[in-house]
């Protein structure tokens, strides 16, 4: 019987040979394996020491007695230098099938999908909770652009987001509801879920039919049914996150209904999110109604206890600012001394930036805050293609251009990087979410070593 179960277990290896590799990561530094299979152990032994003074060692005498006794017997039959490895082999054998049948039956128990080996799961869930704490401000589609890398780097996020938007589905739910827009959030919480993929899709659908519905996304949908149901939006972003097994936390900024308003260049006020991008001047200056909503509690919090701090990508006046004219975020954001950094957008965008360089970026922040608030600009290194250009100048958008000497003079880094993607059919270009998160992470390295 023994030699057919050796036979089991070589035809096992052979058909997985990394299950060793995989057995002996349970040892790994930091799974906090190790010392609770050390007092197992010695509660084993202790639980054993117990029995036999209780039972004042008789019955453990006769045992130790017989087990002796076929120990000898075994030793005349066959030579000690061979029956001891054989046994030593043998008992090697049942622990190890022991301890691998043990931790199929709870990784099958736990994940049933079988993708992934549960050690490397618990590894990387280990990693991801010793990452730094990481506080990420902005809005629109190049927070959750962020948001989409760092999550493979730290679960520590805390996402800041924007809740001035006024138009499309969360501006629908905002006039006919009440409540604040759902939109920024929902694509930040859709970023940070492990099963990103199906509930970006499932986050991003939009009904194409249906008196009421047509139009609205479902994921607004779920983030205004969860308020109604919690009371308040920052309730149901936390109800939310749990359902969503969200890695990290989503805010909004404020949980005052707040509405932004621009004096353009030519004299004209514009009122409303929505409205300002599509008026085409040049904003000169950028507020809110009302003039100091109050910061949620908990971002503050975060923003105390933040290790690395990032602003942006995204629109910079009604996306990127709109978080910063809470006047307790800018203060509390000015008032770190841990690395904060800005990251610039690649491309101007027309009715907001439009002939801006990086220098101005930075001076439309500071205008708006009223004091600097971060010591580097991360911005792109190599402009998109002849292709890609040439359809952004259509639009007329063009690369934001990188003034050194301008960018020098406002006291910031300059951190370069080729963190662009481009999509080789319709001509846009992104931050590419892993490039980005790898360099600002390689960046506070390096800050925090300084």
């Amino acid at each position: 019987m023994s030699i057919g179960l050796f036979k089991q277990v070589l035809q096992s290896g052979s058909r997985t040979p990394n299950r060793i590799s995989q057995w002996f990561k349970w040892l790994s530094p930091g799974l906090l394996v190790k010392r609770w299979l050390l007092l197992s152990a010695t509660g084993v032994l202790l639980a054993s020491l117990g029995i036999a003074i209780w039972i004042k060692l008789t019955p453990i005498f006769y045992l130790i007695q017989l087990i002796q006794d076929l120990f000898e017997l075994l030793t005349r039959a066959i030579p000690s230098y061979i029956s001891g490895p054989l046994v030593l082999l043998f008992g090697m054998i049942l622990i190890f099938l022991g301890q691998t049948r043990t931790v199929g039956s709870i990784t099958q128990a736990l994940m049933p999908q079988g993708d992934e080996e549960l050690v490397d799961v618990l590894l990387s869930h280990r990693k991801l909770h010793r990452g730094p704490k990481i506080v990420a401000i902005g809005g629109g589609t190049g927070l959750s652009t962020l948001l989409r890398g760092l999550k493979k780097y730290s679960a520590n996020i805390t996402a800041i987001v924007t809740v001035a938007d006024d138009g499309g589905s969360s501006g629908r739910l905002r006039r006919e509801n009440g409540v604040l827009p759902p939109g920024d959030i929902r694509n930040c919480l859709a970023a940070l879920a492990d099963e990103e993929k199906l509930l970006t899709e499932l986050f991003q659908y939009r009904f194409r039919a249906g008196n009421g519905l047509l139009g609205h996304s479902f994921g607004n949908l779920f983030l205004t049914a969860m308020s109604d149901i919690t009371g308040d939006l920052e309730q149901a972003i936390a109800a939310s996150s749990k359902v969503l097994a969200v890695r990290g936390e989503v805010l909004p900024a404020t949980l005052c209904d707040v509405n932004l308003w621009a004096e353009l260049a030519d004299g004209r006020r514009i009122e409303g999110e929505s409205s300002i991008t599509q008026a085409g001047g040049n904003i000169s200056k950028i507020g809110c109604t009302p003039a100091n909503p109050p910061a949620l509690p908990k971002a503050l919090q975060a923003i105390r206890e933040a290790d690395f701090i990032i602003i942006g990508p995204g629109s910079l006046y009604t996306s990127v600012i709109p978080n910063l004219l809470v006047p307790e975020i800018a203060s509390e954001i000015a008032g770190r001394q841990v690395p904060r950094i800005y990251v610039c957008n690649m491309m101007t965008q027309p009715g907001e930036t439009q002939g801006y360089t990086v220098a101005d970026h930075i001076r439309a922040i500071d205008s708006a805050c009223g004091q600097p608030l971060f010591t580097a600009v991360l911005a792109q290194r190599k402009v998109p293609s002849a292709k890609a250009l040439i359809r952004y100048a259509q639009e007329k958008s063009h690369p934001v251009f990188l003034d050194r000497e301008a960018v020098a003079q406002l006291g910031r880094r300059i951190v370069l990087a080729n963190v662009m993607e481009e999509d080789p059919e319709t001509g846009y270009v992104r931050h590419n979410p892993h490039q980005l998160a790898r360099v600002l992470l390689r960046w506070y390295s390096r800050a925090q070593a300084v």
